[in-house]
C-alpha cells in the first residue's frame, strides 16, 4: 500500500507502526477510498477569474475547449515567461473554517504586489473521482459532528474523544489518502509555491512533486495529522510550536506565524476598535451587537436556538442585537425562524451580497443602527455565507462563536459550546491572548458573559485593548507571513 509513496511517515514520526497499527491503517483507508486504485496521471487543469472575489482565480477542471494551464504555461512566448508562477492556495471546502483561512490567505496574496497571480485551488471544485471521494468523507464528518451537538451526552464524548486522537496512525492515513489526490493537483505548476490550508491539500502537494509547500496548521492542539512531512508547517501560536517539537516534529519544517485572519479586518483593527470602545463607553449605553455565525457543519442548532431564547428579553428592552448567520443551512435557517417566532422577536433578513455589503457599510457609521434589533442571514451560495461573519466583525461588538477557526480572529469573542474536544484549546489560546473568553459550555454561563458585557463595559474596552496590543506585536499576521515566507522561499529556490 505505501511501496510507491513519495513521503516516508514513519521516517517523519520516527517510528514504524505495530501489528496493530498496519490494520487500523488498512481498514480506515479502505473506509476512506474503498476500492479504488491510485491513479497518478494529472489532470488537464485550467483557470478563470473569481466572479466573488475581485483579482482571484479560481481553478476547475479543463474542458474540451478549455486552454488548460500546462499547455498555457509550455507555449508562452519568452517574454511572458519572465512572469512569475502563480501563487497557489490550496484548500477543501469542508465545513467553513478551511475556506475561511485559505480566502483570508488569498487576501494577502492579491494584496502583495508580487507579480504573481493568485490561484484559489479547491480540491473539490476539481470534477473528478478524487473529489467525490472527499465529499464522501466530508458528510460523514458533518454528520457526526451535528450528532455530537444535538444528542450531547455519550455521544458528544465520544466524538469530542475522536477529533482530538490524531495519533501517529491519523497522519499516516491522511498522507495515504493525499497519494490519491495526486491527480487533481498536479495540472499545477510544479514551481508555484503552494500554501495549504487543509493538511490533505498540503500532503498532495508533496506527494506530487512540489517544492515550496507551506501547510497552515488548524486550532490550537497538536495532533499529527495536522502537520504534513515535506511540507513547512506554520502554527499560530507557541504551544502548538512547543507541542510538535516535543511530538518530534523537525524544527527545519516547523515556525510560528502568527493567527490567520484576512487583510482587511487586520488592516481595520485601529478603526474597529475605537468603535468598539465608543460603542461600550456610550451614554446612554447602545446596544451591545452580538455577531451569531454557526459553522459549516451546521451543527450547534439546540445550543445556538437557546441562547437566543434567553437573549430574547435582552433584546425586547433594546440592550442587545443579535446578527445571526444561518449561512446555506437550510436547518439553521428554519431554527431561527422558529425561536425567534416563539419569542416574538422582530427581525430583518439578509440573503445576498449587495444587502450584505450594504447593511455593513451602513452600520460604519457610528451614529447608525439597525431597523430592527435582529437581523438574520441566509443564504443559497456557500460563498456568501462563509464571508459574511468576516464582513460583519467590523461593525459587532462581541463575535459569539464555538472555539474554531474564528477564536483566533481579531475581535472580542464570546466562546461558547465546542463542537469537537480539540476545540477547547482554541479557546484557551483566545483567553490567553486578552481578546476572548473561555469556553462558555452551558447557556447560564454564556448569559453571565453577556451580561458583563453589558453592565460592565470596562470588560469590553480591556478586550479591545488587547485586540491593539496584540496587532502592535503581529499576532495576526499569520496569512501576511505565510504569504511572505512563500515568496522568500520561492526566491531562495530559483
Amino acid at each position: 500500500m505505501i511501496a510507491a509513496n513519495t513521503i516516508s511517515v514513519d521516517s517523519f514520526v520516527q517510528s514504524k507502526p505495530s501489528a496493530r497499527s498496519c490494520l487500523k491503517c488498512v481498514l480506515m483507508h479502505r473506509f476512506n477510498v474503498g476500492s479504488k486504485k491510485p491513479n497518478y496521471k494529472g489532470l488537464e487543469l485550467t483557470a478563470t477569474k473569481s466572479d466573488k472575489v475581485d483579482g482571484l482565480i479560481v481553478t476547475k477542471k479543463a474542458g474540451p475547449q478549455d486552454k488548460t494551464l500546462q499547455s498555457s504555461s509550455s507555449n508562452s512566448t519568452s517574454a511572458a515567461n519572465t512572469k512569475l508562477p502563480p501563487l497557489v492556495v490550496g484548500t477543501i471546502r469542508m465545513g467553513f473554517g478551511h475556506h475561511r483561512i485559505a480566502y483570508a490567505t488569498s487576501s494577502w496574496g492579491l494584496d502583495s504586489k508580487s507579480g504573481r497571480d493568485v490561484y484559489f485551488h479547491d480540491l473539490l471544485n476539481i470534477d473528478s473521482e478524487e473529489a467525490t471521494m472527499i465529499h464522501e468523507m466530508d458528510k460523514k464528518y458533518s454528520k457526526g459532528s451535528r450528532l455530537a451537538s444535538e444528542l450531547g451526552g455519550v455521544v458528544e464524548s465520544f466524538w469530542g474523544s475522536l477529533t482530538k486522537a490524531g495519533d501517529e496512525d491519523s497522519l499516516r492515513v491522511t498522507y495515504q489518502m493525499a497519494e490519491y489526490m495526486r491527480p487533481i493537483i498536479s495540472g499545477l505548476d510544479k514551481k508555484s509555491p503552494i500554501i495549504a490550508s487543509h493538511s490533505l491539500v498540503a500532503a498532495a502537494a508533496v506527494a506530487a512533486g512540489f517544492q515550496n509547500v507551506i501547510n497552515l496548521v488548524i486550532d490550537n492542539h497538536a495532533q499529527w495529522f495536522v502537520v504534513v512531512p515535506g511540507a513547512l508547517n506554520l502554527v499560530q501560536g507557541p504551544s502548538n510550536y512547543h507541542n510538535f517539537l516535543k511530538m518530534g516534529v523537525p524544527s527545519d519544517q516547523l515556525q510560528i506565524a502568527g493567527h490567520w485572519c484576512p487583510e482587511d479586518l487586520v488592516t481595520d483593527i485601529p478603526n474597529a476598535v475605537q468603535r468598539r470602545k465608543d460603542r461600550a463607553l456610550s451614554n446612554p449605553r447602545k446596544p451591545l451587537r452580538l455577531l451569531i455565525p454557526v459553522g459549516g457543519a451546521g451543527a450547534q442548532r439546540f445550543f445556538v436556538s437557546s441562547l437566543i431564547q434567553a437573549c430574547a428579553p435582552l433584546v425586547k428592552e433594546n440592550k442587545v442585537q443579535l446578527f445571526l448567520n444561518a449561512g446555506d443551512h437550510p436547518h439553521m435557517k428554519e431554527a431561527f425562524l422558529r425561536v425567534l417566532d416563539e419569542n416574538q422577536l422582530e427581525f430583518n433578513t439578509v440573503d445576498n451580497m449587495e444587502n450584505l455589503k450594504a447593511f455593513k457599510n451602513q452600520l460604519m457609521d457610528p451614529k447608525a443602527e439597525p431597523s430592527k434589533n435582529v437581523t438574520l442571514f441566509a443564504y443559497d451560495d456557500y460563498f456568501t455565507a462563509v464571508a459574511t461573519t468576516d464582513i460583519l466583525c467590523n461593525v459587532a461588538d462581541v463575535l459569539t462563536c464555538k472555539p474554531s477557526e474564528l477564536a483566533f480572529y481579531p475581535i472580542p469573542k464570546l466562546m461558547i459550546r465546542r463542537v469537537g474536544d480539540h476545540e477547547a484549546y482554541s479557546a484557551l489560546r483566545a483567553s490567553e491572548v486578552g481578546d476572548g473568553t473561555l469556553e462558555a459550555r452551558e447557556i447560564v454561563d454564556a448569559m453571565r458573559y453577556i451580561d458583563l458585557f453589558i453592565q460592565t463595559p470596562e470588560l469590553l474596552v480591556e478586550f479591545n485593548n488587547a485586540i491593539e496590543k496584540n496587532n502592535s506585536i503581529g499576532i495576526y499576521d499569520g496569512c501576511k507571513n505565510a504569504v511572505r515566507i512563500a515568496f522568500e522561499r520561492a526566491a531562495a529556490m530559483t
